[in-house]
């Protein structure tokens, strides 16, 4: 068993008082929460994200596109499951309808980028997938888990005049002019267990206790486990909330009767 290192990351809109088990350092602004990968599993990347204010509008590119790059597989498909949200608390992916790619590019430079995404008002249970190429923002006063390929590669479109860098000629080379599909959004029940994502890149699995026999076989080899409100054992050690390991397999984790956790793994 390896107990991930957690790495507390700075941001211009993250929050100086955390969820518990969560504790900022005195006088930070916390935004996100990172769990390194491991060497065995170098491809996944799990954070626990906390906002204050609005994210920028940004886009990651394709696997495909960062190859053609010469950059290597630096693409960055992701999703999020929303652990919890303030009343009002939105977020944004895609676009409410098709935009010429004048129109888009006007947009970003006068900020009116912003009112031509589809905020979705958000509460805990809700997730989706974002596919790489995918505009999107997450708004004030949510705290959610993101599991993604690991890539650091972000176009920020429009930041609210934060003295931030932008990437427009990138972001817009990349970038999807139309709406998110509606499949790509869930609100799962509290409590329940669902298959979350099975591919292209990686699966990722919300258990309630022990996993059911069909979602064992889908896991073969190494894991990622991220309880979220329960405590699991693996190899007589505890991983608590607010942490993530990686196992062997997933038979070699012991989950408690009842209590959400998280698993992970390549495809």
């Amino acid at each position: 068993m390896t107990l991930l290192t957690k790495r507390m990351v700075e941001k211009p809109w993250g929050k100086d008082i955390l969820p518990a088990p969560f504790v900022a350092p005195e006088g930070k602004r916390i935004g996100e929460v990172w769990f390194e990968p491991p060497p065995e599993m170098p491809s996944i990347l799990v954070k626990y994200i906390f906002t204050s204010e609005k994210l920028s509008v940004q886009v990651h590119p394709s696997d495909a596109q960062t190859q053609a790059m010469g950059l290597g597989r630096q693409g960055k498909e992701e999703c999020w499951l929303v652990i919890d949200a303030e009343p009002g608390a939105t977020l944004a992916i895609g676009f409410q309808q098709d935009i010429a790619a004048d129109s888009l590019f006007d947009a970003v430079l006068d900020g009116s980028v912003e009112h031509m995404l589809t905020w979705h008002p958000v509460a805990a249970g809700d997730f989706f997938y974002i596919p790489a190429n995918t505009v999107h923002a997450i708004g004030a006063g949510i705290t959610l888990v993101e599991v993604q390929q690991n890539s650091d590669i972000t176009y920020r479109l429009y930041d609210y005049s934060r003295p931030r860098a932008l990437h427009i000629k990138d972001g817009l080379a990349v970038a999807l002019r139309g709406p998110h599909p509606g499949h790509h959004h869930r609100k799962l029940s509290p409590n329940c267990a669902a298959q979350l994502v099975e591919g292209p890149d990686f699966r990722l699995d919300r258990i309630h206790g022990p996993p059911e026999l069909s979602v064992a076989a889908r896991y073969t080899g190494a894991v990622l486990v991220a309880p979220l409100s329960c405590t699991v054992m693996i190899n007589k050690q505890l991983v608590l909330p607010g942490e993530c390991a990686l196992a062997a397999s997933l038979a070699a984790i012991e989950f408690p009767a009842s209590g959400l956790s998280l698993i992970t793994q390549p495809v």
